[in-house]
């Protein structure tokens, strides 16, 4: 994709709440729209991914309190564990949540999907230019009191 070209002092007087703003809505959206097509929410991902990285590890009082800071919709993470056990994606016994085949089928379906967002947004972007702009937001957000670190 072709952008206009404008100069520094024009691009320096952009709002950064807008453009990151605007930057949020679509990468999220793309990638909520290809997670919708597995019929999973943002949350369901990470919930899958989570188990899958830590099989055993994770209670549902404990998964729920670690995914808590990334949700932005309010979704009720014990709500998205009922819904994945009640696929049949994944199992709870003896207090402790595991993935089963159809889970870890549906995950990787979902990975790839992922992926092919992901090849979207980095189109035309060099890895060098692409962590240069990850460390202004993540300077930004250190600046206005938030945590820097990596998720």
């Amino acid at each position: 994709m072709v952008m206009k070209e404008y100069s520094l002092e024009e691009l320096a007087s952009q709002p950064l709440g807008y453009w990151s703003g605007e930057a949020y809505r679509r990468v999220v959206g793309r990638i909520r729209a290809e997670l919708a097509v597995e019929n999973l929410t943002q949350p369901h991902w990470w919930t899958l991914n989570h188990v899958a990285g830590a099989p055993g590890r994770w209670g549902r009082a404990k998964l729920a309190e670690r995914l808590a800071p990334f949700d932005d919709l309010g979704i009720d993470i014990d709500g998205v564990l009922i819904d994945l056990i009640a696929r049949g994606w994944m199992q709870e016994a003896g207090g402790t949540l595991t993935l089963t085949e159809a889970g870890e089928a549906g995950r990787l379906r979902a990975r790839d999907r992922s992926a092919r967002a992901h090849e979207q947004i980095h189109e035309g972007i060099d890895t060098a230019e692409y962590v240069a702009a990850l460390n202004v937001l993540r300077r930004v957000v250190a600046n206005l009191g938030g945590n820097s670190d990596l998720p």
